[in-house]
């Protein structure tokens, strides 16, 4: 009985440790603003605050956006919200917005 109770609470602390793992990679809202907007290419350039969850220091930098159709949403000059993950292994913007 002990080993099962043990099993199962080494389950758990697994699995707990899983899923807080996985909440420190999770996206977070960053601050930036548009620099330039490439959309033939479905790019954009962002001067940013750091990215946590990509452990990235603040900088301007170009990034794949993940539906290019968000490019005409936003404008050279404009302050964005944006949120940014690893996608099959490029740097990507996957949610973006207007500052308000």
């Amino acid at each position: 009985m002990r080993k099962l109770v043990s099993a199962i609470a080494m389950a758990a602390a697994m699995t707990l440790c899983g899923a807080i793992a996985a909440l420190a990679q999770a996206p977070v809202p960053v601050d930036g603003q548009v620099t330039k907007i490439d959309e033939s290419a479905g790019k954009i350039t962002l001067k940013h605050g750091p990215i946590k969850n990509l452990d990235m220091d603040a900088m301007t930098m170009v990034f794949r956006v993940k539906d290019p159709g968000v490019l005409k949403t936003v404008k050279v000059g404009d302050a964005v919200k944006f949120e940014a993950e690893r996608v099959d292994g490029a740097i990507t913007v996957t949610k973006i917005q207007k500052a308000k």
